[in-house]
Protein backbone atom coordinates (compact mmCIF):
# COMPACT_ATOMS: atom_id res chain seq x y z
CA UNK A 1 0.00 0.00 0.00
CA UNK A 2 2.98 2.55 0.93
CA UNK A 3 4.62 2.11 -2.76
CA UNK A 4 0.77 3.38 -3.90
CA UNK A 5 0.43 5.72 -1.57
CA UNK A 6 3.27 7.76 -2.19
CA UNK A 7 3.18 8.67 -6.05
CA UNK A 8 -0.35 9.33 -4.95
CA UNK A 9 0.19 12.85 -2.69
CA UNK A 10 2.87 13.41 -5.12
CA UNK A 11 0.56 13.94 -7.97
CA UNK A 12 -1.59 15.97 -5.88
CA UNK A 13 1.22 18.12 -5.26
CA UNK A 14 1.71 18.41 -8.67
CA UNK A 15 -1.64 19.18 -9.58
CA UNK A 16 -2.24 21.98 -6.69
CA UNK A 17 1.05 23.39 -8.17
CA UNK A 18 -0.37 23.59 -11.76
CA UNK A 19 -3.40 25.34 -10.45
CA UNK A 20 -1.46 27.68 -8.33
CA UNK A 21 0.60 28.59 -11.51
CA UNK A 22 -2.66 29.54 -13.29
CA UNK A 23 -3.54 31.53 -10.61
CA UNK A 24 -1.52 34.51 -12.12
CA UNK A 25 2.14 33.49 -9.73
CA UNK A 26 4.71 33.96 -11.74
CA UNK A 27 3.59 34.66 -15.29
CA UNK A 28 0.99 36.97 -15.12
CA UNK A 29 0.37 39.77 -17.79
CA UNK A 30 0.77 43.36 -17.08
CA UNK A 31 -2.46 44.20 -15.09
CA UNK A 32 -5.30 46.23 -16.63
CA UNK A 33 -6.47 49.36 -14.50
CA UNK A 34 -9.56 47.04 -13.38
CA UNK A 35 -7.21 43.76 -12.67
CA UNK A 36 -7.80 41.84 -9.66
CA UNK A 37 -4.62 40.24 -9.66
CA UNK A 38 -2.24 40.37 -6.59
CA UNK A 39 0.78 40.80 -8.53
CA UNK A 40 1.83 40.95 -12.56
CA UNK A 41 5.20 40.53 -13.89
CA UNK A 42 7.04 44.01 -14.22
CA UNK A 43 9.96 43.96 -16.96
CA UNK A 44 12.47 45.73 -15.16
CA UNK A 45 16.07 46.59 -17.01
CA UNK A 46 17.60 43.34 -15.68
CA UNK A 47 14.89 41.07 -16.66
CA UNK A 48 11.14 40.04 -15.28
CA UNK A 49 10.03 40.22 -11.62
CA UNK A 50 6.84 39.60 -10.15
CA UNK A 51 5.39 42.72 -7.91
CA UNK A 52 2.45 43.91 -6.18
CA UNK A 53 -0.62 45.24 -8.62
CA UNK A 54 -1.65 47.57 -5.95
CA UNK A 55 1.74 48.17 -4.01
CA UNK A 56 0.98 49.58 -0.29
CA UNK A 57 4.25 49.98 1.66
CA UNK A 58 7.06 50.78 -0.79
CA UNK A 59 10.75 51.36 0.35
CA UNK A 60 12.35 53.71 -1.87
CA UNK A 61 16.46 53.68 -1.55
CA UNK A 62 17.31 56.22 -3.17
CA UNK A 63 16.47 60.19 -2.83
CA UNK A 64 16.60 60.57 -7.12
CA UNK A 65 13.46 58.15 -7.34
CA UNK A 66 11.26 59.16 -3.74
CA UNK A 67 9.21 62.06 -5.56
CA UNK A 68 8.49 59.97 -8.59
CA UNK A 69 7.01 57.36 -6.68
CA UNK A 70 5.26 60.32 -4.48
CA UNK A 71 3.80 61.76 -7.49
CA UNK A 72 1.45 58.72 -8.40
CA UNK A 73 0.93 58.53 -4.19
CA UNK A 74 1.77 55.13 -3.70
CA UNK A 75 1.58 54.51 0.03
CA UNK A 76 5.50 54.98 1.30
CA UNK A 77 7.01 53.41 4.46
CA UNK A 78 10.51 54.41 4.12
CA UNK A 79 12.84 56.57 2.07
CA UNK A 80 16.53 58.21 2.28
CA UNK A 81 17.82 60.93 4.86
CA UNK A 82 17.68 63.55 1.99
CA UNK A 83 14.02 63.00 0.63
CA UNK A 84 12.97 63.61 4.09
CA UNK A 85 14.72 66.75 4.35
CA UNK A 86 13.85 68.02 1.09
CA UNK A 87 11.21 71.29 2.11
CA UNK A 88 8.67 70.09 -0.10
CA UNK A 89 8.76 66.44 0.74
CA UNK A 90 9.28 66.98 4.55
CA UNK A 91 5.34 67.11 5.55
CA UNK A 92 4.09 64.28 3.74
CA UNK A 93 7.45 62.13 4.57
CA UNK A 94 6.77 63.31 8.25
CA UNK A 95 5.58 59.95 9.39
CA UNK A 96 7.57 57.81 6.87
CA UNK A 97 11.10 55.93 8.05
CA UNK A 98 14.41 56.55 7.25
CA UNK A 99 16.43 53.91 6.07
CA UNK A 100 19.88 52.88 3.93
CA UNK A 101 20.83 50.17 1.52
CA UNK A 102 22.53 48.91 5.18
CA UNK A 103 19.06 49.11 7.02
CA UNK A 104 18.43 45.84 6.64
CA UNK A 105 16.66 44.78 10.55
CA UNK A 106 15.14 48.57 10.20
CA UNK A 107 13.58 47.11 6.53
CA UNK A 108 12.12 43.94 7.42
CA UNK A 109 10.83 45.71 10.54
CA UNK A 110 8.44 48.07 8.02
CA UNK A 111 6.74 44.89 5.82
CA UNK A 112 7.56 46.57 2.56
CA UNK A 113 5.38 44.93 -0.41
CA UNK A 114 8.14 46.89 -3.08
CA UNK A 115 11.72 47.94 -2.71
CA UNK A 116 13.08 50.61 -5.62
CA UNK A 117 15.95 51.62 -5.65
CA UNK A 118 19.26 52.36 -7.60
CA UNK A 119 21.29 49.52 -9.63
CA UNK A 120 24.58 50.67 -7.21
CA UNK A 121 22.57 50.04 -3.54
CA UNK A 122 24.32 47.23 -1.30
CA UNK A 123 22.43 43.95 -0.44
CA UNK A 124 20.40 44.04 -3.32
CA UNK A 125 20.24 39.76 -3.04
CA UNK A 126 19.04 40.07 0.43
CA UNK A 127 16.36 42.82 -0.09
CA UNK A 128 15.20 40.55 -2.66
CA UNK A 129 14.65 37.90 0.18
CA UNK A 130 12.51 40.72 2.25
CA UNK A 131 10.22 41.97 -0.68
CA UNK A 132 10.55 42.58 -4.67
CA UNK A 133 13.56 44.96 -5.22
CA UNK A 134 13.43 47.01 -7.99
CA UNK A 135 16.67 48.96 -9.27
CA UNK A 136 17.54 51.39 -11.96
CA UNK A 137 20.66 52.68 -13.68
CA UNK A 138 21.23 56.62 -12.77
CA UNK A 139 20.80 58.16 -16.37
CA UNK A 140 19.73 55.57 -18.26
CA UNK A 141 16.68 56.97 -19.87
CA UNK A 142 15.79 60.91 -19.40
CA UNK A 143 13.72 62.01 -16.88
CA UNK A 144 10.02 62.06 -18.54
CA UNK A 145 10.86 58.10 -19.44
CA UNK A 146 12.10 57.54 -15.81
CA UNK A 147 8.58 58.59 -14.81
CA UNK A 148 7.08 56.14 -17.05
CA UNK A 149 8.66 53.80 -16.08
CA UNK A 150 7.91 54.12 -12.33
CA UNK A 151 4.17 54.50 -13.42
CA UNK A 152 4.65 50.87 -14.96
CA UNK A 153 6.29 49.51 -11.64
CA UNK A 154 3.26 50.48 -9.74
CA UNK A 155 0.63 49.67 -11.89
CA UNK A 156 0.19 53.26 -13.20
CA UNK A 157 1.05 53.85 -16.14
CA UNK A 158 -1.77 55.97 -17.10
CA UNK A 159 -1.50 58.29 -14.38
CA UNK A 160 2.31 58.88 -15.08
CA UNK A 161 1.77 59.73 -19.35
CA UNK A 162 -1.35 62.23 -18.21
CA UNK A 163 1.53 63.84 -16.24
CA UNK A 164 4.08 63.89 -18.67
CA UNK A 165 1.75 65.30 -21.63
CA UNK A 166 0.34 68.10 -19.71
CA UNK A 167 3.83 68.83 -18.05
CA UNK A 168 4.94 69.26 -21.58
CA UNK A 169 1.99 71.29 -22.75
CA UNK A 170 2.55 73.70 -19.38
CA UNK A 171 5.94 73.80 -20.31
CA UNK A 172 5.59 74.67 -24.59
CA UNK A 173 3.16 77.60 -23.44
CA UNK A 174 5.76 78.65 -20.64
CA UNK A 175 8.58 78.48 -23.05
CA UNK A 176 7.08 80.41 -25.74
CA UNK A 177 6.02 82.99 -23.45
CA UNK A 178 10.00 83.37 -21.75
CA UNK A 179 11.52 83.06 -25.22
CA UNK A 180 9.07 85.81 -26.57
CA UNK A 181 10.30 88.04 -23.56
CA UNK A 182 13.81 87.83 -23.60
CA UNK A 183 14.58 86.98 -26.62
CA UNK A 184 15.74 83.62 -29.06
CA UNK A 185 19.56 84.58 -28.13
CA UNK A 186 19.35 85.24 -24.13
CA UNK A 187 21.32 82.06 -22.44
CA UNK A 188 21.11 81.31 -19.04
CA UNK A 189 23.46 79.36 -16.56
CA UNK A 190 22.49 77.18 -13.53
CA UNK A 191 25.28 77.87 -10.44
CA UNK A 192 25.24 76.16 -6.84
CA UNK A 193 27.37 75.96 -3.90
CA UNK A 194 28.10 72.61 -3.02
CA UNK A 195 30.82 70.98 -0.40
CA UNK A 196 32.25 74.37 -0.09
CA UNK A 197 32.86 74.41 -4.02
CA UNK A 198 31.07 76.59 -6.70
CA UNK A 199 29.56 74.35 -9.78
CA UNK A 200 27.87 75.41 -13.09
CA UNK A 201 25.48 72.67 -14.61
CA UNK A 202 24.79 71.42 -17.75
CA UNK A 203 21.51 69.87 -19.43
CA UNK A 204 19.80 67.10 -17.99
CA UNK A 205 21.50 67.47 -14.21
CA UNK A 206 18.57 68.57 -12.40
CA UNK A 207 18.10 71.87 -10.69
CA UNK A 208 15.86 72.54 -13.27
CA UNK A 209 18.14 71.94 -16.35
CA UNK A 210 15.66 69.72 -18.14
CA UNK A 211 13.12 72.36 -18.21
CA UNK A 212 15.75 75.27 -19.13
CA UNK A 213 17.31 73.31 -21.80
CA UNK A 214 15.21 70.97 -22.84
CA UNK A 215 11.86 72.33 -22.63
CA UNK A 216 12.00 75.97 -22.46
CA UNK A 217 15.20 75.71 -25.01
CA UNK A 218 16.97 78.79 -23.89
CA UNK A 219 21.11 79.10 -24.56
CA UNK A 220 23.48 77.64 -22.61
CA UNK A 221 26.86 79.91 -22.58
CA UNK A 222 29.89 78.49 -24.62
CA UNK A 223 32.02 77.97 -21.48
CA UNK A 224 29.21 76.31 -19.65
CA UNK A 225 28.23 73.74 -22.56
CA UNK A 226 31.77 72.99 -23.29
CA UNK A 227 33.08 72.54 -19.56
CA UNK A 228 29.78 70.49 -18.75
CA UNK A 229 29.42 68.04 -21.62
CA UNK A 230 31.52 65.16 -19.94
CA UNK A 231 30.16 65.19 -16.80
CA UNK A 232 27.27 67.24 -16.37
CA UNK A 233 28.53 70.01 -14.49
CA UNK A 234 31.86 71.57 -13.82
CA UNK A 235 33.44 73.31 -10.79
CA UNK A 236 34.81 76.48 -11.35
CA UNK A 237 36.37 79.62 -9.46
CA UNK A 238 34.37 82.97 -8.03
CA UNK A 239 37.36 84.46 -9.94
CA UNK A 240 36.25 83.23 -13.39
CA UNK A 241 32.78 82.80 -12.71
CA UNK A 242 31.75 85.87 -14.61
CA UNK A 243 32.98 83.83 -17.76
CA UNK A 244 30.35 80.98 -17.36
CA UNK A 245 27.37 83.42 -16.61
CA UNK A 246 24.44 83.86 -19.17
CA UNK A 247 22.15 86.65 -19.26
CA UNK A 248 20.19 84.80 -16.36
CA UNK A 249 21.02 82.88 -13.83
CA UNK A 250 19.38 80.62 -11.48
CA UNK A 251 20.99 80.19 -8.48
CA UNK A 252 20.44 76.81 -6.55
CA UNK A 253 21.76 78.20 -3.13
CA UNK A 254 22.16 76.11 -0.04
CA UNK A 255 22.26 78.21 3.05
CA UNK A 256 24.37 75.63 5.07
CA UNK A 257 27.59 76.59 2.49
CA UNK A 258 29.76 79.88 2.41
CA UNK A 259 28.38 82.47 -0.29
CA UNK A 260 30.22 84.83 0.95
CA UNK A 261 31.78 85.58 -2.89
CA UNK A 262 28.43 87.06 -3.79
CA UNK A 263 29.96 90.16 -1.37
CA UNK A 264 32.75 90.38 -3.43
CA UNK A 265 33.28 93.59 -6.35
CA UNK A 266 33.66 90.79 -8.91
CA UNK A 267 30.31 89.12 -8.29
CA UNK A 268 28.54 92.09 -8.31
CA UNK A 269 30.33 93.52 -11.24
CA UNK A 270 29.03 90.37 -13.60
CA UNK A 271 26.13 91.70 -15.66
CA UNK A 272 23.76 89.43 -14.95
CA UNK A 273 24.13 90.46 -11.31
CA UNK A 274 23.93 94.27 -11.98
CA UNK A 275 20.77 93.52 -14.41
CA UNK A 276 18.83 91.45 -11.15
CA UNK A 277 18.81 88.70 -13.36
CA UNK A 278 20.11 86.05 -11.04
CA UNK A 279 17.29 84.20 -9.24
CA UNK A 280 17.57 82.40 -6.00
CA UNK A 281 16.34 79.28 -4.82
CA UNK A 282 16.11 76.99 -2.02
CA UNK A 283 19.02 74.25 -3.48
CA UNK A 284 16.86 71.29 -1.21
CA UNK A 285 14.45 71.87 -2.81
CA UNK A 286 15.85 72.11 -6.42
CA UNK A 287 18.13 69.26 -6.91
CA UNK A 288 15.84 66.40 -8.23
CA UNK A 289 14.46 66.04 -11.62
CA UNK A 290 10.66 64.27 -10.40
CA UNK A 291 7.40 65.08 -11.46
CA UNK A 292 7.02 67.08 -8.03
CA UNK A 293 10.30 68.97 -8.07
CA UNK A 294 9.73 69.97 -12.16
CA UNK A 295 6.48 71.07 -11.33
CA UNK A 296 7.83 73.53 -8.32
CA UNK A 297 10.83 74.64 -11.02
CA UNK A 298 8.54 75.46 -13.45
CA UNK A 299 6.59 77.25 -11.17
CA UNK A 300 9.27 79.04 -10.12
CA UNK A 301 11.35 79.83 -13.82
CA UNK A 302 7.15 81.39 -14.60
CA UNK A 303 7.72 83.56 -11.89
CA UNK A 304 11.08 84.61 -12.23
CA UNK A 305 10.87 85.32 -15.93
CA UNK A 306 7.81 86.56 -16.49
CA UNK A 307 6.72 88.30 -12.97
CA UNK A 308 3.89 85.71 -12.92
Amino acid sequence: MKKIFIPIVLLFGVLLSACGANNGKGSSPAPTSDSKSTTFMYQSENGPIEVPTHPKRVVVLTRFLTGNVMALDVPLVGVDDKSKSNPRFKERLKDVSAVTDESLEKIIELKPDLIIGLSSIKNIDKFNKIAPTVTYTYGKVDYLTQQLEIGKLLNKEKEAQTWIDDFKARAKKAGAEIKAKVGDNATVSVIETFNKQLYVYGYNFGRGTEILYGEIKLGMPDKVKESTKSDGYFAVSTEVLKDYMGDYVIFSKNADENTSFQNTETYKNIPAVKNNRVYEVDAKEFYFNDPLSLDYQLEFFIKSFLGK
